[in-house]
């Protein structure tokens, strides 16, 4: 079961932050947190498909899954756990023909996307923006605290994990936790006093993730 934070390994902001992918990763893998998703949208896929291969032993280490976004294909090269869709991705009937082994999350926007979203049986589905967001050209409708209550509603009655997405900051953070298994941050990983280890810790404690065992903190 997802639980805390779904840790964002976004390759844009990280070279706005000077901060080495992989040394991020440690990072937020120390924490062990529901899952680990490299987002590369600007970037050759032979690089991306070069940083997934390096991130995979890490997250095997830690014991959590690692996620590729929007690509199947180099999902299936790398040997990653899921893959994460958006809603002008591949169609998720198509990646499981593809790979029947690779499980896949959703991305949904409105109630109607995640009716749609959940019939088809996916391994979570991510919902929002909850806040404004600036991590996403052209986003979509905010929905807020109401529309994810009414999402979580939606998600449960599937037995569906459901991750919070959009403008997810450390204090909105319990906002989020009774209405979402998980919460997906990228910009609230980085503060001007705290490392992005420590902002992991608080973000994956007060989303209701498990404290990190000693042996997995040291990954």
């Amino acid at each position: 079961m997802m639980r805390g934070l779904y840790g964002m390994l976004d390759l844009g902001t990280l070279d706005a932050q000077r901060v080495a992918p992989v040394d991020f990763a440690k990072q937020i893998l120390a924490v062990r947190p529901a899952a680990l998703q490299l987002r590369a949208k600007d970037f050759p896929p032979r690089e991306m498909l070069a940083l997934l291969r390096l991130l995979l032993p890490l997250c095997r280490r830690a014991g959590v899954p690692l996620v590729c976004n929007d690509r199947a294909d180099l999902a299936v090269l790398a040997g990653c756990d899921m893959v994460h869709l958006g809603q002008d991705d591949a169609p998720i009937d198509f990646v499981r023909r593809i790979s029947p082994g690779l499980r896949v999350g959703l991305s949904t926007h409105n109630l109607e996307q995640l009716a749609r979203a959940l019939e088809s049986r996916p391994a979570y589905v991510a919902y929002g923006p909850v806040f404004p967001t600036s991590t996403k050209r052209n986003p979509d409708d905010v929905v807020g605290i109401e529309g994810l209550r009414a999402a979580s509603a939606l998600a449960r009655s599937h037995g569906t994990p459901l991750v919070a997405i959009g403008g997810i900051t450390l204090e909105r953070a319990p906002l989020i936790a009774p209405w979402a298994d998980s919460a997906a941050v990228i910009a609230g990983l980085f503060d001007d006093v705290r490392t992005p280890r420590e902002m992991a810790v608080a973000f994956h404690a007060a989303l209701g993730g498990c404290a990190a065992e000693p042996a997995t903190a040291g990954v």
